[in-house]
């Protein structure tokens, strides 16, 4: 029985059990010290991750991991412990991550770690190869701008020795779904949660209409508390961010039990999502601080493009010619969203006229719509207007009852074969007095005489124009959020990687 204490925190608890585990126990060295720690913790259930110090081995921290992320930094005469590879990115790039179970013992001298049954294991020791300076603000008042500004760059290191427009083909650094599962995927399965799931989303349009491969994309914390049907025919991608979101480790881990393979789309190395997963595409988005995702989303849009070029080609459902044309329109991205950033202070300028709302809908169809989710979420999470998305053609069934002077509506109408629609809808819009923001083709003189503020967008091609759309969105959230006064990099009750149900 443990003696009665009292605590107001769950973590207070752990310091609490191991103490008494202490009191019982005959600790005569180091090694004792740590058997008993594991011994304390047999009864807990969940996820934590501490740092342990007891004052009988003042020259010892212990760490130890079950589900949430902690990752260990060797430096050259010291070694660090933290949550997140950029905390501690200034101080060396050697990381090791622990595994559930695992408890590192870090001295001077080094780190040793133990695993679950208390023996010495070695984990592999990953070298990241993001530079410190990008972990920085330079210069810009909040991180969330700079990762605005870093896009171009991010889209470009994720391409890098991916693709070869000459001979439209598509290459990994790891190794990548054999061509046997691939030959004989019958569907594909997107699992993922917030901007993720927007980026999966985006793709399922792409994915049916290219390939002609049923393709869907759920929240990961749904899918895994439902009976989904998957088989070995299956292919399954998990896309996140940090690769430690907790509902999508548990939906892979579900995916797999029934069979599926699963493929992450990932930009940590070494996370818990990525070793749980049979696959890997690392989005090379560097470091990003602010708890608004902004280049992991086009970075994820970017990787979900490769695989489908790379699934296309190898099931021969993309000729030569197609894929050279898919490849060139990809490695013109960089460039044009480069170009697109030389807008910023236009949607500087209609942010500020509309940071007085206190409710804003955006719409679009086809697929169109899942970047309006994505644009709404940006608005709600850092500016904390009320925001809701919709498909455009669903207005009229229950939306179109709230619009008024006071209701912006933020459309996104761009290449696409229902353009002539949506217009119908902005029409509908107008005629209620609503004020209209369009995202839009340049010189589009048709959405011009609708809306009251236009934002244009070149065209690469309608496959990858989704990309491109997603920063105006970013900007006009960012200047929102900043003429309102809000806390851009850190707003309230969010947290940057989700390691909890």
């Amino acid at each position: 029985m443990c003696s009665q204490f009292q605590s107001e925190t769950d973590t207070e608890i752990f310091a609490h059990l191991i103490q008494n585990a202490l009191d019982k126990a005959t600790v005569n060295s180091e090694c004792d010290f740590i058997a008993v720690v594991q011994e304390a913790l047999l009864p807990i259930e969940g996820n934590y991750a501490l740092g342990i110090l007891n004052v009988q081995y003042p020259d010892q921290l212990l760490f130890i991991r079950q589900g949430s992320p902690l990752i260990i930094g060797l430096g050259d005469d010291a070694c660090f412990a933290a949550s997140d590879i950029p905390a501690i990115l200034s101080y060396t790039r050697r990381m090791l991550v622990l595994e559930d179970g695992d408890i590192a013992q870090l001295t001077r001298k080094g780190v040793l770690v133990y695993n679950s049954n208390g023996d010495e294991v070695q984990r592999p020791i990953s070298t990241i190869s993001w530079d410190p300076i990008r972990a920085e603000k330079g210069g810009y008042p909040h991180f969330m701008l700079k990762e605005i500004h870093e896009q171009p760059r991010a889209i470009s290191d994720t391409l890098a020795g991916r693709l070869s427009s000459e001979q439209g083909r598509v290459y990994f650094e790891t190794a990548f779904v054999p061509d046997d599962i691939i030959l004989n995927i019958d569907r594909v399965l997107i699992i993922a949660c917030g901007t993720s799931f927007h980026a999966g989303l985006t793709s399922c349009y792409d994915y049916e209409r290219i390939l002609g491969i049923p393709t869907s994309a759920e929240f990961a914390s749904e899918f895994r508390y439902r009976n989904p049907i998957l088989n070995d025919k299956t292919l399954v991608i998990a896309i996140s961010q940090s690769g430690e979101t907790a509902d999508t480790l548990a939906a892979v881990d579900l995916a797999k039990q029934k069979g599926a393979t699963v493929l992450s789309v990932c930009n940590m190395i070494e996370s818990t999502i990525v070793r749980a997963s049979d696959y890997v595409i690392y989005t090379h988005a560097g470091p990003e601080i602010s708890v608004a995702s902004t280049k992991a989303f086009v970075t994820q849009l970017v990787s979900l493009q490769l695989i489908l070029l790379y699934i296309g080609k190898n099931r021969g459902i993309l000729r030569k010619k197609e894929l050279q044309t898919l490849t060139q329109d990809l490695l013109h991205l960089p460039t044009v969203a480069s170009n697109l950033l030389s807008s910023e202070q236009q949607i500087q300028h209609i942010a500020r006229r509309y940071a007085y709302a206190q409710n804003m809908l955006y719409l679009g169809r086809d697929i169109h719509y899942p970047l309006a989710m994505e644009g709404a979420l940006k608005l709600k999470e850092i500016s904390y207007i009320h925001a809701e998305a919709y498909p455009a053609g669903e207005m009229k069934h229950g939306p179109i009852a709230l619009i008024d002077k006071d209701v912006p509506v933020f459309f996104i109408i761009h290449a696409s074969s229902v353009r002539e629609k949506v217009i119908a809808n902005m029409e509908e819009i107008k005629a209620r007095d609503g004020k209209i923001i369009a995202l839009t083709l340049p010189q589009d003189e048709e959405v011009k005489r609708v809306a009251d503020h236009v934002i244009e967008v070149p065209s690469i091609s309608p496959h990858v124009d989704s990309i491109l759309l997603s920063i105006p969105l970013q900007l006009f959230a960012y200047y929102v959020a900043v003429h309102r006064g809000t806390d851009v990099d850190q707003p309230r009750n969010l947290a940057k990687s989700v390691t909890v149900e």
